[in-house]
């Protein structure tokens, strides 16, 4: 049975079934593929093989040749080498974290696996941002379908306030986060916000967020002790893809909301109201 959430956050009715790019489906299916070695692996020996068993006179080197490349590269993707470079170019350029305040602590959903963590970091993060500004506190902002209502859920179940909790479970892409969250918080006022996320995920969602417009301070949330070494180093890759296509398709250059997420935002402030400005979450 789907959780219902007792916060004050769009509701998923209002959530608009657009189809998702090819290029995300295709590299979450890959993506899955590839953390099966099971699956993987015979597949791979088969093509190296089938060749000779087959007896094929002509380019059967070539095949084979392809296979055990192809072979060699699985092997590297998944190894610590991989996941070491790729997070060094993901965070090469990211500031630091200072810890100036911020009017809202924004999370990124990443499923169930990597929730906790998010969790756990936000209400550091929000303890000590009220810590510093005399018991002032920023909102908490969750983002994403299937994350957003049970991150809310989670932060109110550790004791964080509701008035201080928020978030859109209608976005399913980077730029779908960045598009429903600005639509939501930017005519209230709030425009610089505190962004956590894996640090395979920060680069991109930090030039995305940044780009419309928002004053972005990115914070690290730690991957989950359970992630695999092979799903971790996939997930770096991954997000090296993600960072570069985002790039060719113009998502880091200053932009405006569309229309949609505005349609949605409007839909739900005209249902629950909204405050004008952050409240004092104390």
């Amino acid at each position: 049975m789907p959780l219902i959430s007792t916060i004050a956050m769009i509701d998923p009715a209002f959530c608009t079934a657009e189809s998702v790019s090819l290029w995300t489906r295709s590299t979450s299916t890959l993506l899955r593929l590839l953390m099966h070695p099971q699956w993987v692996l015979p597949l791979l020996l088969a093509w190296i093989v089938l060749p000779w068993l087959l007896k094929i006179q002509r380019r059967k080197w070539l095949y084979s040749g392809t296979g055990v490349l192809l072979l060699l590269a699985y092997g590297f993707l998944g190894s610590p080498l991989t996941i070491n470079l790729g997070e060094r170019f993901l965070a090469r350029s990211l500031p630091p974290d200072s810890g100036q305040s911020t009017q809202a602590i924004v999370i990124l959903g990443r499923g169930t696996e990597l929730r906790p963590q998010r969790v756990e970091t936000a209400i550091a993060l929000w303890q000590a941002q009220k810590n510093q500004s005399d018991g002032k506190a920023p909102l908490i902002f969750a983002s994403g379908t299937g994350d957003a209502i049970e991150i809310a859920e989670m932060l109110k179940a550790k004791g964080i306030p509701e008035s201080a909790i928020d978030g859109e479970p209608c976005s399913r892409t980077t730029e779908e986060n960045a598009q429903f969250t600005a639509a939501l918080l930017q005519p209230r006022g709030i425009h610089r916000i505190l962004l956590v996320t894996d640090l395979p995920h920060l680069r991109r969602s930090w030039l995305t967020f940044q780009s419309l417009g928002f004053e972005v301070i990115p914070h690290a949330s730690p991957l989950s002790p359970d992630l695999s070494e092979r799903r971790t180093a996939l997930l770096v890759v991954r997000e090296c893809l993600g960072l570069v296509t985002y790039g060719l398709l113009g998502r880091y250059e200053p932009r405006t909301v569309t229309e949609m997420p505005i349609a949605i935002a409007a839909s739900a402030r005209s249902r629950f109201g909204v405050r004008s400005v952050p409240a004092d979450h104390r």
